[in-house]
């Protein structure tokens, strides 16, 4: 069978068993639309996050992103994991603890300010939509490729798909989806990975494989080192990026992850604050697989794509670069009219006029999307096509189990935090439960169009959504748990600064608004993409000083904050 029977087959079945598991697991009261009735095993809630927390940033575009950025896409491995770290150690069990649904929810009860609640609503709304519609269109170009369907089909389909769960389910149904899509997508990741170890390096564990020696005896990352810098790019192992951009990016993706709402939610699913604690363990084990495997990936795709095409004749292309050519993520230009494809850095200027000039060469004449590396990995090994139909099911779970947690976010945002909590307090069960699906079909409608028509905003924004979340709440969570003298005045004038402060400095340096700029320009030498560890600093001074500023909190709120530093059953503290 051809590979798009193959991938009509798995992905038909993986999406009967979300739709089965979906009915099955429906929500019948608002606490188990909002967080799955607190009663997940500790077990499954850690394969539910892993789902939730690797989306298809983590699937499809990381090991893209470590392929063609070498050492410095490891601020990646190290951001996300030490985030969820971060976020596993310092954050959840109190959240738990405090005992609420939702991120909004808390800080509207610790700062006991509707304001604040409504805040901490738009920063959920702001980020959860800035992470979305990247997933929707992840969701789109795999079917585009796979199944040979129009890109805006494929966003369709994903949102029928995710609006059946997400509105049925709630939480309930998008928890239980969720470990079937983590078991789905590390088995579509792990195998392409340990066939291609096994025939590069002769090594099952791809781990190991990618430190090892290829057929030729030369270490791999040795040979890849040297493909580089034939082609005038860095030695792959090489950093080119400034020690402070590292640690600022680093650092935002590890706070930003601590703070995404979407994730902090799922430490409310299960039944006790220990459960909390195990589930966090076991879900680090769960992301550690894709983790530890995706520098790998990186590596193998890499040596392959570079060895399969570089100086080669077009006419002699393998069939994967024609299939790419199609959606438009891969293009080729016949610049000096020679039949070859010569792809080389061509802002290298000294290898331009050592190399290039020398050879013929008139610029580089290939432009491959990052985000391909992964989903076409197997093609490019010629892996068979039940394999490669099986990345595309992987990508397609990945996607589709982060962006149910984002909608969920976005629904229980509508009608907990704002209609039930705010606008109508008086509301019955019954219409508290349909404004949350009302909310949940808007949520998708929004995504969908943003996964159709991606304006250049969101578009440039989907890796910022990170820096958004530090900017905004993480600040207000780490304060709102470990300073009792933290008020409502101090959380809610740190979050308009933050989040203010990092949409200027993207609108400004990633969209060229406001004067545009280029990155001899960034502040103290900052990315963009680093940049959220300087809005979360600013932010967490400014809420502490305006927190000292003005009066504390009641006592009543001081008391809470202390209690919830107490392990349960450990009696008050006394003195001696």
């Amino acid at each position: 069978m051809d590979v798009q029977t193959w991938t009509f087959i798995i992905v038909g079945l993986t999406f009967a068993l979300y739709i089965a598991i979906a009915i099955w697991a429906r929500a019948g009261s608002t606490k188990e639309f909002y967080i799955a009735g607190g009663g997940v095993p500790p077990i499954a809630n850690g394969m539910a996050t892993a789902a939730d927390w690797m989306s298809a940033a983590s699937f499809i575009s990381m090991a893209g992103l470590i392929s063609f950025m070498g050492y410095d896409g490891s601020v990646f491995l190290m951001g996300w994991t030490g985030g969820y770290v971060l976020l596993a150690l310092l954050l959840a069990p109190y959240l738990r603890k405090f005992g609420k649904f939702t991120v909004p929810d808390f800080i509207g009860d610790r700062y006991y300010s509707n304001l604040a609640r409504t805040v901490a609503v738009a920063c959920a709304i702001i980020v959860s939509f800035t992470y979305v519609a990247g997933q929707m269109r992840g969701v789109g170009v795999v079917f585009s490729r796979f199944l040979e369907v129009d890109i805006n089909i494929g966003v369709l389909i994903g949102m029928a798909i995710v609006f059946f769960y997400a509105v049925m389910g709630g939480m309930r149904g998008i928890t239980y989806t969720q470990v079937a899509q983590y078991c789905v997508l590390i088995f579509a990741y792990m195998v392409p990975a340990i066939f291609i170890s096994l025939a590069m390096t002769g090594n099952i564990i791809p781990q190991l494989g990618f430190g090892g020696t290829a057929a030729d005896g030369t270490y791999l990352l040795d040979k890849l080192d040297g493909l580089h810098t034939e082609l005038g790019f860095a030695a792959y192992t090489a950093g080119t990026k400034s020690m402070i951009d590292v640690f600022c990016i680093t650092f935002a993706l590890m706070v930003g992850t601590a703070g995404l709402p979407h994730v902090i939610v799922r430490f409310f699913t299960v039944p006790k604050v220990r459960d909390a604690r195990r589930s966090a363990g076991w879900a680090l084990i769960f992301i550690a697989i894709l983790y530890t495997t995706a520098p790998a990936i990186a590596v193998f795709a890499r040596t392959n794509m570079i060895n399969t095409i570089a100086d080669k004749q077009y006419s002699e292309m393998p069939a994967w670069v024609s299939n790419w050519e199609k959606t438009g993520l891969l293009t080729w230009e016949d610049k000096n009219g020679d039949g070859k494809v010569q792809y080389y850095n061509d802002k290298n200027t000294t290898f331009v006029a050592n190399v290039a000039h020398s050879k013929g060469w008139q610029g580089n004449e290939l432009t491959i999307d990052r985000d391909i590396m992964v989903l076409a990995n197997p093609e490019i090994a010629n892996l068979p096509a039940w394999v490669i139909a099986l990345v595309a099911a992987g990508g397609l779970a990945a996607a589709l189990s982060t962006a149910a947690g984002l909608l969920l976010v976005i629904s229980t945002a509508i009608s907990r935090d704002l209609i039930k909590m705010q606008i109508k307090p008086d509301i019955s069960e019954k219409g508290e439960l349909l404004s949350a699906r009302i909310g949940a079909v808007f949520a998708v409608m929004v995504a969908g169009y943003f996964g159709i028509n991606p304006p250049g905003f969101v578009a440039a924004t989907v890796a910022l959504a990170f820096g958004l979340a530090a900017a905004s709440f993480f600040p207000a969570i780490v304060l709102g748990i470990f300073d009792k003298r933290m008020n409502r005045e101090g959380a809610i004038a740190g979050m308009i600064v933050g989040i203010s402060l990092m949409l200027f400095y993207m609108l400004k340096y990633k969209l060229q608004y406001f004067g545009g700029g280029t990155a001899d320009d960034w502040w103290f030498g900052i990315s963009p993409e680093g940049f959220g560890t300087v809005a979360m600093l600013v932010n967490m001074v400014v809420s502490i000083v305006i927190s000292r500023l003005t009066t504390p909190p009641p006592a009543e709120v001081q008391a809470i904050v202390e209690n919830i530093r107490i392990p349960s059953g450990a009696g008050a503290a006394h003195d001696h």
